[in-house]
Formats: structure tokens, C-alpha cells, sequence
């Protein structure tokens, strides 16, 4: 396993870095293809705990989410969670427009104190599977937005306040009896 045998999933709500599971997941591939997911929980729980630390109160959300990456590198059906606030992704290797992409949508989400989760999909392999044809690529909730361009900041906005939740500015209360 190199040392750069880390890669982001989604764990409950979060994005966590996993080292080694590519690797893991690449050695389990013959012999647990056809095998149940509690098999491959098992499995690829013991092997990942030795160098990834998993708290005990969070290990179901672990389990789900590497049987989930399991399934999805064999082109097996897998469960998607279903995220809290707005889903985003940034497809690109790395450039710089893709970081700056990312760091524009940072910035949207801490001015307007907007719930989401963002993930930044660099392999080039799981970009492919968007079926997106050029990078950056913005998706919001699985929609793709944009591709091959940095969008102007405004309009990223406006699909950010469009995908979240309904707000009522500038207003103390609500009509249910308010704060």
C-alpha cells in the first residue's frame, strides 16, 4: 500500500479520508464478489481498522460506507446515502481551476450559512462515472451544472440558495408562533 492510498467517502455525514482502501478493496475483489455484505463488512472492517482509526460510535456508518465502495468498484448494485442539506461535487484532477471552483462554492456556503457537503473528485476513474466529458464539472444534487468552466460567482450562488433549504430573510418569527 503507498502512501498515497488515501481516498474520500462519505461516512454518515461526513467525508472522511480512508487510507488503503483501494488496495483492500482490490485484494477482497475474487474472493468476496459473490459473498454477502455482512461477509464484506467483516472483512473489509478488520483489514481497515489496522491503519484507519474508527471510533466505536460511528462503525455502522463505517461498515455501510465501505460495503457501499466495495459494491461500487465492481459495478454492483450499491445504497447512495442520502445527504443532509445540499449535495455538491467538484469533479477535476486538481487544477487550478477546479481548486478555485471549490473555493468559490467555500466561500458561498460560509456567506450564506448554507448546510452542505462538499466533496472534491479527483481519480480520474470516478470522474468518469459522472459521464461528465470535461473539468471542472459542478454537480448540485446530482444535477450536473456546469462543465468545463469555472462558472461566474453569481450564478453559482443563485443554484446554491435554489438547492437549499427555504429561508425567511430578514424576518424574527415564523406563523407557527416564531422564536
Amino acid at each position: 500500500m503507498s502512501e498515497k492510498d488515501i481516498t474520500r467517502i462519505r461516512v454518515g455525514r461526513d467525508s472522511v479520508g480512508i487510507i488503503g482502501l483501494k488496495s483492500v478493496i482490490e485484494e477482497l475483489t475474487e474472493e468476496y464478489a459473490s459473498k454477502s455484505d455482512d461477509e464484506v463488512k467483516c472483512a473489509l472492517l478488520e483489514r481497515l481498522t489496522r491503519g484507519n482509526y474508527i471510533a466505536e460510535s460511528a462503525r455502522k456508518e463505517y461498515e455501510q460506507a465501505f460495503v457501499r465502495e466495495f459494491r461500487k468498484a465492481l459495478g454492483q448494485p450499491y445504497v447512495e446515502p442520502v445527504p443532509e442539506g445540499i449535495d455538491i461535487k467538484v469533479l477535476g484532477t486538481g487544477c487550478a481551476q477546479c481548486d478555485q471552483l471549490e473555493r468559490t462554492i467555500m466561500e458561498i456556503l460560509a456567506e450564506d450559512n448554507l448546510s452542505a457537503s462538499l466533496d472534491h473528485v479527483t481519480d480520474i476513474k470516478d470522474i468518469a462515472r459522472y459521464g461528465v466529458m470535461g473539468t471542472p464539472a459542478l454537480l448540485i444534487n446530482g444535477k450536473v451544472m456546469a462543465v468545463g468552466s469555472v462558472p461566474p460567482r453569481n450564478k453559482i450562488k443563485k443554484w446554491l440558495q435554489d438547492a437549499g433549504p427555504a429561508r425567511m430573510e430578514g424576518r424574527c418569527g415564523n406563523s407557527q408562533g416564531g422564536h
